[in-house]
C-alpha cells in the first residue's frame, strides 16, 4: 500500500460530465511528496462493483470514491483531507456532507446535517445550505454516523457489499455502518464555502430506493436513531 498517493475512482456513463468532473482535478494542489492517480469504470453494473473493482485495481492508500457530476472547488482538498485523516488514525472515512444520527426511518437525510455543498438546484434531498448545522469557531471537522455518497474518501479498504447492493441506491449508508462497526470514525470538514458542487439535477431513478431501505433497517435495525458515538462505543 502506497501511503502517500491518492486515487480518484468514478463510476461514470457520460463523457461530458466526466470531462468536466476531471477538469477540476487537474487544477488541485497535489501535496509535497504525495502523487495522484485516476481510475474511471465505464457502465459498471452497480455502484459496489465498480467501486470494488477500482478498490482492487489500485495501491493508493487514500481513495476517494466520487460522482462524475460532482467537482471539487476547494485546490486545497487533498491537503485538507491528509491533515484530516493524519490527525487521528482511528479516522477512516471522510464526506462533505453527513449526519450525526443515523436516520430512525432509515432515510439519511432525515437526520441532523454537518458539513456543506453547493448544488445545481435545491431539490429533494437537499435542504437550503441555511438549514446546515455548522461549526467552524469550534473544529475542523465533524462526526458523523453516515455520509453522502456523492464523495467518499477512505484512509482504509473495506469491501463494498456487491452480493446485496446490487443498484445505485444506499451504498453510501451501508458502507458508513461498514466503518462504524469496524471502529472507525466519519468526519466531515466543516467548510466556510463548500469544498465541492453536485451538479445531479433531480434524482433521476428511486425505483429501488425503497428495497435497500427496507434492506437497510432489518440489517441496522439496532443502530436506527442512534448518534455516531453509541455507535462507536
Amino acid at each position: 500500500m502506497n501511503d502517500h498517493k491518492f486515487c480518484f475512482i468514478i463510476c461514470t456513463n457520460n463523457d461530458l460530465y466526466l470531462s468536466e468532473c476531471i477538469h477540476y482535478l487537474q487544477h488541485l494542489n497535489i501535496p509535497e511528496g504525495y502523487e495522484i492517480d485516476l481510475l474511471t469504470i465505464q457502465d459498471a453494473p452497480c455502484m459496489t462493483q465498480g467501486y470494488n473493482q477500482a478498490m482492487n485495481q489500485t495501491d493508493a492508500k487514500y481513495k476517494i470514491y466520487m460522482h462524475q457530476d460532482v467537482f471539487i472547488l476547494n485546490r486545497n482538498f487533498l491537503g485538507d483531507i491528509l491533515q484530516i485523516f493524519q490527525s487521528d488514525k482511528q479516522i477512516g472515512m471522510i464526506g462533505m456532507v453527513g449526519y450525526e444520527n443515523v436516520s430512525a426511518d432509515g432515510l439519511m437525510w432525515h437526520g441532523k446535517r454537518v458539513g456543506d455543498l453547493y448544488k445545481k438546484k435545491p431539490d429533494t434531498p437537499y435542504t437550503p445550505l441555511s438549514e446546515y448545522h455548522y461549526s467552524i469557531q469550534k473544529e475542523s471537522y465533524s462526526f458523523a454516523a453516515e455520509i453522502d455518497g456523492f464523495l467518499m474518501a477512505t484512509a482504509y479498504d473495506i469491501p463494498w457489499n456487491t452480493e446485496e447492493i446490487t443498484g445505485w441506491d444506499f451504498y453510501d449508508a451501508f458502507h458508513s455502518m461498514y466503518f462504524l462497526d469496524r471502529g472507525y470514525k466519519i468526519a466531515v470538514p466543516n467548510q466556510l464555502h463548500p469544498w465541492c458542487m453536485h451538479d445531479d439535477g433531480v434524482v433521476l431513478n428511486m425505483t429501488n430506493y425503497n428495497k435497500y431501505r427496507k434492506l437497510f433497517i432489518e440489517s441496522y435495525g439496532h443502530y436506527l436513531g442512534k448518534h455516531y458515538s453509541e455507535i462507536l462505543k
